[in-house]
């Protein structure tokens, strides 16, 4: 199964748009399930369901950080690098889906207000992007690593 197969799984199985992301990448990240699910627990929804930056971003972003992040606070170069390469990806997102803000990506769609998720439904799936962009965010990735 390729990433963006398995990003996408996820996400139908239950798991939040961030969480499907940089757990598809556990083959490559060496995060266990357990961790990956959950550092990537609080950026479903835009953030705990504040439709700010898209999960589907943030998740890519940790798989990012994973493989190409860097650890010395001094090391400015490597900073720069990993800075540019974060860039790199929401751009090609942004290119695709015109934001990476959660809120724009599901303008139009209604949903419950609060921090109760919604329960995942046949008409759930169908009302949303979040299925492709989880997609979409894992071929991104693919094709930057």
């Amino acid at each position: 199964m390729t990433h963006p197969e398995k990003a996408e799984k996820l996400f139908r199985e239950g798991f939040n748009c961030s969480q499907a992301v940089l757990l598809a990448f556990s083959d490559v990240t060496g995060l266990d399930d357990d961790t990956a699910a959950r550092l990537s627990s609080s950026f479903g929804g835009g953030l705990g369901r504040t439709r700010e930056v898209c999960g589907t971003v943030s998740g890519a972003s940790m798989v990012l950080g994973v493989l190409r992040g860097y650890s010395d606070p001094k090391d400015m170069e490597a900073k720069k690098n990993h800075y540019h390469l974060i860039q790199e990806f929401i751009r090609r997102f942004k290119e695709q889906n015109g934001s990476i803000i959660c809120r724009e990506l599901l303008a139009g769609v209604k949903g419950a207000e609060g921090s109760e998720p919604e329960a995942r439904s046949e008409s759930y799936y169908k009302k949303r992007p979040c299925a492709e962009l989880v997609r979409i965010s894992a071929e991104i990735l693919d094709e930057m690593l």
